[in-house]
């Protein structure tokens, strides 16, 4: 039987709240929360029954991770003292808001022997999940992640607010390093980009294709992806994937007579062409992050998303932020 391990809230905010309801009946004992806003901490402890903590100092005390979601500006502080402490942490994207800041994170959960696992909620996505390990050498990637605008956000820009989600995915898909970046923004409400269109050329030679927008009309998260012989996509919003996938067919039978059959020519060899719709089990996406951390923990291993995952999602993020409305040769 697997033991529990007590894990405190810092932050119960918008967000926040999420958290509590996917660790509630989990894995994980949930000890409590603190938040600096004493009304909104009353009124979680009234909804979810869970207790707040007069500090963040006491609930330190009683837990043996802290799963850290405020926001951004606050990220590193939170986290250095719970690793000081000798808590593993979980922290929501961006892992931090520089990228010292994350790395000396990173030496300090090395020193004192803690994990870290950072909130990049897509790599749980049972849509991605149910056709990751399809995706084989992919050439271009299109995504798309729109959404409608909410003042508490307004004070990053889209890249990390929006985009960073695809930017994780995207190095998570292709492992290798980026080669050139051109990004277009513009500012519609706030004073920092509302929506972004990057381009980015790894040194593999796949091209990668993103827009984010938190000025839409209508929510969309989508991918879709091209690499031989198959198209990939994934509607992240929907929990929903599709596969074609072409094949010759030369010297084979066939014997299905509604069969796509492509015939490209004389001397050309014909190809078939076949659909999928994979099964994407319902699945919480936060509670399956969440206890992959639990087991990362448990069974001593490297986390789904480590904290090298995260510093390079906010390595590239600032990359795409620097080429605006310019080029980066890398």
């Amino acid at each position: 039987m697997n033991r529990k391990l007590r894990i405190g809230i810092v932050g119960v905010g918008h967000f926040g709240k999420n958290h509590v309801r996917s660790l509630t009946n989990s894995k994980y004992e949930l000890t409590g929360f603190y938040d600096i806003d004493k009304a909104t901490s009353d009124q979680v402890e009234k909804e979810f029954g869970v207790p707040q903590f007069p500090s963040y100092d006491a609930l330190l005390k009683q837990v043996d991770v802290i799963d850290v979601v405020v926001p951004t500006v606050s990220h590193f502080e939170v986290a250095e003292k719970a690793v000081l402490n000798g808590k593993h942490v979980f922290i929501e994207k961006p892992v931090t808001s520089t990228l010292e800041e994350a790395l000396k994170l990173k030496e300090l959960a090395e020193i004192h022997q803690v994990k870290i696992q950072v909130g990049h909620i897509e790599r749980f996505n049972p849509a991605f999940t149910a056709i990751r390990n399809l995706i084989k050498d992919p050439k271009f990637i299109e995504l798309h992640r729109l959404g409608q605008f909410h003042p508490r956000n307004k004070d990053v820009p889209v890249v990390l607010d929006l985009q960073i989600h695809d930017i994780d995915i995207i190095l998570n898909i292709i492992q290798s390093e980026p080669a050139e970046i051109h990004t277009s923004g513009v500012n519609i409400i706030s004073d920092s980009p509302d929506i972004t269109n990057s381009r980015v050329r790894f040194k593999n030679g796949c091209v990668v294709n993103m827009t984010s927008s938190r000025i839409s009309m209508k929510q969309m998260r989508k991918l879709r992806l091209f690499q031989p012989h198959a198209y990939i996509s994934i509607d992240f919003l929907e929990k929903k994937a599709e596969i074609v996938q072409v094949d010759d067919i030369t010297g084979k039978e066939v014997d299905d007579p509604f069969a796509l059959i492509m015939d490209l020519g004389e001397g050309k060899p014909k190809k078939q062409i076949f659909f999928e719709k994979p099964e994407v089990k319902p699945v919480n996406a936060m509670v399956e992050e969440l206890h992959s951390f639990y087991d990362a923990i448990i069974n001593n291993t490297t986390p789904e998303v480590s904290i090298e995952d995260g510093y390079e999602a906010l390595k590239l993020a600032f990359k795409i932020i620097e080429s605006m409305n310019s080029e980066i040769l890398l």
